[in-house]
């Protein structure tokens, strides 16, 4: 019997998940290789934080969809591959054979790009160790007797939506000592959206008194401080970290085509350019047309990774995915209203949130979540 293995377990390979429970895959042994037995949605993350969502409500069991689709897990970590002996190495010792694999890591944070934040700082990702770490950060902030200072690195959508979602949460328990900087090297907030619905966020940061430093990219971070490329340190109690995504370094070592950052290229069926017996999809690819690191296009490449995956096996042929040139974004505030944009248009209110809340919901209803 031939061996898929699905390597991560990310958005895309949760619609795999879903595809094998349908239509079993005749004469294959399928295994998942994940270091979490579930998935945290990262879209509904800020939202368990700002406390409109129980974190059970934000999580997909990774464990029950391979159990459905009689695909055997393995609760560890990728950590070397073998492209040419077809030959997986995990972190727990165990090797695993394949004849075909599929990889959805998802992005690891950039940390080497930031030196000491790896030391003195929290990443948000990988989300499991965020989730465990907030409990002793709250600790943290409410066991302080004088102002603590919370600063936050990254003024993208992931930088605002959890600054937002903090600030949130600190007003509803009354963390009256609690003040929140937003850094970004952008003159404004969530860049590469609408001018328009960039200096409405700011405005939306003003007012709920958090301090928007903007044009500032973070150098070092050392135990207490953070230093800038210009301009002065910025002291901090706690340093959280929401920048650019990397990609790990196996995937470089192990042989496979990857791109300048290390991401694996991939062709317009997912294949990878370089071992077309190997598919990737969302943040861990490098897709022939440039697309942002972000859930949107895993979610979107995860039909046509599940469709080409079984073609692959049953050697029929492989259908093209050309990803949207445009994505719909929806960035909640905190409260339960938000903005969004798709292109030029741009929107902003509780009806957004409402809009976002269904999607996010529905989302997650889809495979077994109680979103």
């Amino acid at each position: 019997m031939k061996r898929l293995v699905l390597l991560g377990g990310g958005h895309a390979h949760v619609k795999v998940l879903a595809d094998l429970a349908e239509r079993p895959l005749a004469g294959w042994d399928v295994h998942l290789v994940t270091p979490y037995r579930r998935q945290i949605y990262s879209g509904m993350l800020p939202g368990w934080i700002a406390g409109h969502y129980a974190i059970e409500s934000c999580a997909i069991s990774l464990a029950t969809l391979a159990a459905r689709a009689n695909v055997t897990f393995h609760e560890t970590a990728g950590i070397g591959l073998d492209p040419e002996r077809n030959e997986l190495g995990c972190a727990d010792g165990t090797r695993l054979h394949f004849d075909t694999m599929s990889i959805d890591t998802g992005p690891m944070p950039d940390l080497d790009a930031l030196p000491g934040s790896a030391q003195h700082a929290l990443p948000i990702r990988p989300i499991e160790h965020f989730i465990a770490a907030w409990p002793a950060l709250v600790e943290r902030i409410l066991g302080c007797g004088r102002r603590f200072d919370l600063v936050i690195l990254g003024g993208g959508a992931a930088g605002v939506e959890l600054a937002l979602a903090i600030e949130h949460r600190a007003t509803a328990d009354r963390w009256s000592h609690l003040r929140i900087t937003l850094a970004g090297s952008d003159a404004l907030p969530l860049e590469g959206a609408p001018a328009a619905l960039r200096r409405r966020a700011a405005a939306i940061l003003a007012a709920r008194g958090i301090v928007w430093l903007g044009e500032q990219r973070a150098s070092r971070v050392d135990a207490a401080q953070t230093h800038f490329e210009h301009g002065d340190a910025l002291n901090f109690d706690a340093c959280l970290v929401v920048t650019g995504a990397a990609a790990p370094d196996w995937p470089r070592r192990s042989g496979l085509s990857t791109d300048e950052r290390g991401f694996i290229r991939v062709g317009p069926t997912l294949q990878s350019v370089s071992h077309p017996h190997i598919l990737a999809a969302g943040d861990v690819a490098a897709y022939q047309d440039a697309r942002p690191k972000s859930g949107v296009y895993a979610v979107r490449a995860g039909p046509v990774l599940a469709e080409n995956l079984r073609a692959l096996c049953e050697g029929r042929p492989l259908q093209n995915w050309a990803p949207q040139r445009r994505a719909l974004y929806l960035i909640s505030t905190g409260g339960r209203h938000a903005l969004g944009y798709w292109g030029s248009w741009a929107w902003s209110g509780d009806w957004v949130w409402r809009w976002k809340d269904w999607i996010d919901r529905r989302f997650m209803r889809r495979f077994g979540a109680s979103g």
